[in-house]
């Protein structure tokens, strides 16, 4: 198993701005070492506060975008463009690199009445393509996590049966808890595909499941404390997820 570190920020904003710095390294390291980096992006709160932090980081430009790889952990299955979409939501990010040369690759929207399950299969091939010869997946260089109040990560949850699969790299979700109700992920052994895994959590609602997930209790109970990077796994939170005072 990876090395385990926790880093703990003095509040949100701090957490974001620290944690876009540490990426900026970690990918030009990446690329220092093999010429190129995978990256695997999250959504949510803390994912879209990192990655405006990122877009707006002076030293940005440091990393040869042309070179980097940006994938989703995860994807809310609806149409192009609806405001919900993580690709949406970090339009500032992907604009200030995609000039840049940064290859994207977003999860499939619900168009044209195109089945989960059939947008879940497409962006595993897309997956595959950027694979070593007879692999499945690239070797991602970091892979971004966001934890939920419920200690579930990209769209896998507590108790549902995505956190079992085991026969794919990217299912469809049906019945989500968390609104809406169809979603794309990632599945556990993809998430695992990683050289490094960062958790992000801010903020005092996040408090019971960091707890609850550093315990280790398994999949079923907390997908967060189940996913590990093969060199590190690193958990960027604030005071308030920790339960210290502001």
């Amino acid at each position: 198993m990876s090395g385990e570190l926790v880093l703990v920020h003095r509040d949100a904003a701090l957490l974001a701005q620290a944690a876009a710095a540490r990426l900026l390294t970690a990918l030009a390291d990446a690329q220092a070492a093999r010429g190129t980096a995978h990256l695997v992006l999250t959504g949510g709160r803390n994912g879209n506060a990192l990655l405006a932090a990122l877009a707006a980081h002076p030293a940005r430009d440091a990393v040869d975008w042309a070179h980097v790889d940006l994938w989703w952990g995860d994807e809310r299955y609806l149409p192009a463009g609806d405001p919900d979409r993580n690709a949406v939501q970090a339009a500032a990010f992907l604009d200030a690199v995609r000039p840049l040369g940064a290859r994207v690759h977003e999860m499939p929207p619900a168009d044209g009445g195109t089945p989960a399950e059939a947008a879940a299969d497409r962006y595993a091939a897309d997956l595959a393509a950027a694979a070593a010869p007879g692999a499945q997946l690239p070797v991602f260089d970091v892979l971004l996590l966001g934890v939920g109040p419920d200690a579930h990560v990209a769209s896998l949850f507590p108790g549902h049966p995505g956190t079992e699969r085991t026969d794919a790299t990217v299912i469809a979700v049906h019945d989500s808890p968390k609104p809406p109700p169809t979603r794309l992920s990632l599945t556990l052994p993809a998430l695992h595909h990683a050289r490094q895994v960062w958790l992000l959590a801010a903020g005092e609602d996040k408090a019971d499941a960091v707890a609850l997930a550093r315990t280790s209790p398994g999949a079923a109970t907390a997908p967060a404390g189940a996913v590990h990077g093969t060199e590190r796994t690193l958990w960027l939170l604030d005071e308030a997820a920790v339960g210290k005072p502001a």
